[in-house]
């Protein structure tokens, strides 16, 4: 197989970020696309130069010339698409999360287990350069045991309506849209501890706050003031079987004077902060040390990092390598995810034995 031939399901603002890197991409063929508005996946397809619009999931799935899809749809259909795709004999890269609920992510796993195709989670943030700097820094050990880490993304408005702030099609608000990023990635850098325990709260004061005005942010195409089911802001402290703990606070809408977007994380040889620039905190020659590294991403470069990302797995389909994104990291992720939630619910420590 000398090019991979790629299908992309759901075509809203998510799947540009996949399609252009694809596009890029001198070993993938763009062979197909799926919208359930086949307008949109037209439109999409004229823009991209792509041979097929399919008109249904099963004519997809029954597609044998796809070797490869995005899924790039609502979060209620992560599952559902993976699998079908997976039993149908395509490599799968599903946008986060991984699933709903914890429950749904079990049985992808199995099935990606018994099959012998690439699956691939989209942590992102992964793949961003200061994200694989930091890294090889942590593997050297210059910041020892990771003990203790601080993720915040905060938006004053940011609410962006329509299945993002639908409960039934997103599992969530925030939470699940913008923590499952921050999570990920300290739990990813902390060496990915399994959870122990975990305190959660989540709010709904503010709702969507669409009555705001001379204050701009992103909306989607189906965006409805009147309707929101999902939080405000949640926080929680997550602790690990190794003992190191993890702060994270995630909002849509909240009373700020800023946007906040925050990574930090502190060991015993050293600290670093990802975000919001990448800076290194050691000792040299009994001093404090800070080190700044002349790189052209010292942030999340979506771009670059998606086109990283997409790469990553092409090469994974095509020459047989691991992801760095398993389907065993998207379910730990929901484990978490779903245990801030529930904590939240019943108002109480959730404990893993």
């Amino acid at each position: 197989m000398n090019r991979l031939n790629v299908c992309v399901i759901g075509v809203g603002s998510i799947s540009d970020f996949h399609l252009k890197s694809y596009k890029k991409n001198e070993s993938v063929h763009l062979y197909g696309v799926y919208d359930f508005s086949l307008a949109r996946a037209q439109e999409k397809a004229n823009q991209y130069g792509i041979e097929k619009v399919f008109n249904s999931i099963e004519e997809f799935l029954s597609d044998p010339k796809v070797d490869a899809v995005s899924i790039c749809t609502w979060n209620n259909t992560h599952a559902k698409y993976a699998m079908a795709a997976l039993e149908n004999n395509k490599h799968v890269l599903v946008e986060k999360p991984l699933s709903m609920t914890y429950e749904e992510a079990l049985e992808i796993q199995k099935v990606a287990q018994k099959s012998n195709k690439v699956f691939q989670v989209g942590f992102v943030r992964r793949f961003a350069t200061n994200t694989t700097i930091l890294k090889k820094f942590i593997d050297n050990d210059t910041l020892g045991t990771i003990y203790f880490a601080k993720a915040t993304c905060l938006r004053r408005i940011g609410n962006p309506g329509g299945w993002f702030s639908d409960k039934e099609k997103s599992g969530g608000g925030p939470l699940i849209d913008l923590g499952v990023h921050i999570i990920d990635i300290c739990w990813y850098l902390m060496g990915r501890p399994k959870v122990k325990r975990i305190v959660g709260h989540t709010y709904h004061h503010l709702g969507n706050r669409s009555h705001i005005e001379n204050l701009s942010f992103y909306k989607t195409a189906d965006y409805d003031a009147t309707k929101n089911s999902v939080e405000d802001m949640a926080n929680a402290l997550i602790t690990f079987e190794n003992g190191a703990s993890l702060l994270v606070d995630v909002s849509y809408t909240l009373h700020a004077a800023k946007d906040e977007l925050a990574v930090k994380l502190y060991g015993t040889n050293g600290g670093a902060e990802l975000e919001p620039e990448l800076k290194i905190v050691s000792e040299a020659n009994q001093t404090i040390v800070n080190m700044h590294p002349q790189v052209d991403h010292l942030s999340f470069n979506f771009e670059h990092a998606f086109e990283t990302e997409v790469n990553a797995f092409v090469n994974c389909c095509l020459n047989g390598k691991t992801s760095e994104a398993p389907v065993e990291d998207g379910v730990e992720i929901m484990k978490i995810l779903e245990g801030i939630y529930e904590s939240a619910r019943l108002g109480k420590e959730i404990v893993y034995e």
